[in-house]
């Protein structure tokens, strides 16, 4: 027993020969920093000064002093120092930012699938010099930067990366930063989108339930089901593109396009007959997929709620999981309508933007199922917020993902932190290389049999880039690769919102 306590203390005193030369190599390097240095300088004696100070001998002094600390970070002095940026080709174009400090320690957020990565890129001179252990304090004085929707994704994608560098500043995962964690695994559902045949269908859902092990899907049951169907929908023409198609996803040079006309206003129905072949694409379905896995469903076009409750009141007999977005979450008193009309449960929130929107529709009972999506709701620690809060009034919380693993990692943790959570969103299932974009740390498998793995020490959010699969997966309008953004740096304005 003697002889192994040698060899550690041997171990311990190399180790510590070694990290003081190159501690002093860091400190004598003129390139070094002056905050940098000062730093070094104090936790050169630091450590062993006070155990000194207690009366240990200098092995049990090296030894309580290495022990499970983490050399890299003095938490309390840390400073951001930088925001970069790379546009993966995630959803047509999805940005993930790394946020530097002084201490060599990163952070890895995410701005939100298509939204322009200039919404974070804003607000790197409102954050730099700042400790981003302060999370909350810093996303407070940011939070005014933000709004519904992809005008969020700036600000969660810095609460994301703040998160991250935090916990590898106290060696923790995100989720213990968050209150400690309820499961050690998050349930994800897998998005299975419209297929051009049954068959293609029937290919697509196999591949996610016997495949890859998801217990959960969700499908569109969208009016573009009923194109070249004469006599499935009442003025569907009128809005009808150049294309001959409803544009669901709009037009952004055309503010009176049917996809961004919101939905009570374009006056389109749906027939009887409409209506009947809606519920044989479900059926269709619900028939291959069995009632043992929950089916939810979204996308289903712009009309008014009299026809989502016609909608919705066809397909109650499938026993759907939920409705999602059949009207605008702005409608709050619809919403109640809606819910109050029919059997299966109604969620909306995907593009709701912090806790206090949320609250209307929590307070009201408006829908049964709340739905941010982290990357649009204020991050981490307001989505958990926003979950605790509808709680309390009996209401769960799925989430919307659609990002790369970054954001799909931020979610997890904030699924593992939350007790009303129900499922999580996964949207690229049928992309081979989404995964292979990260590597986790420790190397834990991010998905396992349609459940995400809960990263049970790994420090942050968990996972690092995996720079050159990430490079191959650029966006085809922005191939730098984490380029200095200095144009960003300066601060031009006093961006208090009171007098």
């Amino acid at each position: 027993m003697r002889s192994v306590l040698k060899q550690i203390i041997a171990k311990n005193k190399q180790e510590e020969r070694d990290l003081r030369l190159a501690r002093q190599a860091e400190i004598e390097n003129p390139k070094t920093a002056d905050d940098r240095r000062s730093f070094l300088k104090k936790t050169a004696l630091g450590g062993i000064a006070m155990t000194g100070m207690m009366g240990l001998g200098i092995e049990d002094t090296i030894a309580q002093t290495t022990s499970k600390v983490s050399r890299m970070s003095a938490p309390s002095e840390l400073k951001i120092t930088d925001m970069r940026y790379a546009l993966t080709n995630v959803m047509g174009g999805t940005a993930i930012i790394k946020i530097e400090t002084n201490q060599g320690i990163y952070g890895l957020g995410e701005v939100r699938d298509a939204a322009d990565v200039r919404y974070a890129l804003f607000l790197k001179s409102r954050i730099l010099g700042k400790n981003p252990c302060n999370v909350e304090k810093i996303f407070k004085s940011i939070k005014q930067f933000g709004g519904p929707a992809r005008q969020a994704g700036g600000v969660c994608a810095v609460e994301m990366a703040l998160w991250d560098i935090c916990g590898k500043a106290y060696n923790v995962p995100a989720w213990q930063l968050l209150g400690g964690r309820y499961r050690d695994k998050v349930r994800l559902y897998a998005d299975t989108p419209e297929a051009s045949s049954p068959e293609e269908q029937k290919r697509l859902i196999d591949f996610r339930v016997n495949e890859q092990g998801y217990t959960w899907l969700k499908m569109d049951v969208s009016i573009g089901e009923l194109r070249g169907k004469p006599g499935t929908v009442v003025n569907g023409k009128f809005w009808e593109n150049d294309k001959g198609v409803l544009a669901q996803w709009g037009d952004r040079r055309n503010m009176m396009s049917y996809g961004n006309t919101m939905h009570p206003f374009t006056q389109i129905q749906i027939t009887e007959k409409g209506l009947e072949v809606l519920q044989q694409v479900v059926e269709d379905v619900r028939n291959m997929v069995g009632y043992e896995i929950p089916i939810s469903t979204d996308h289903y076009g712009h009309f008014d709620l009299n026809n989502g409750i016609r909608l919705a009141k066809a397909l109650d007999k499938y026993r759907l999981a939920w409705f999602e977005d059949m009207v605008p979450w702005q409608y709050n008193e619809q919403w109640k309508i809606i819910t109050e009309a029919i059997e299966t449960p109604t969620t909306t929130g995907e593009d709701i933007y912090l806790l206090k929107d949320f609250m209307p529709l929590i307070q009201n009972r408006a829908v049964d199922i709340v739905h941010p999506d982290l990357a649009s709701s204020g991050g981490l620690l307001e989505t958990k917020r926003i979950g605790d809060y509808a709680e309390e009034f009996g209401i769960a919380m799925a989430m919307h993902q659609a990002g790369t693993p970054v954001s799909f990692m931020a979610n997890v943790h904030c699924a593992a932190a939350t007790q009303n959570f129900l499922a999580l969103e996964h949207h690229s299932v049928d992309v081979p290389w989404w995964e292979s974009l990260v590597k986790t740390v420790g190397g834990f498998k991010m998905i396992d049999k349609g459940f995400a793995t809960v990263p049970l020490t790994a420090p942050g959010l968990g996972i690092e880039l995996d720079e050159e699969v990430v490079k191959a997966h650029l966006h085809q309008s922005d191939k730098t690769f984490f380029k200095s953004t200095e144009e960003w740096n300066e601060l031009r304005s006093h961006d208090r919102t009171y007098s």
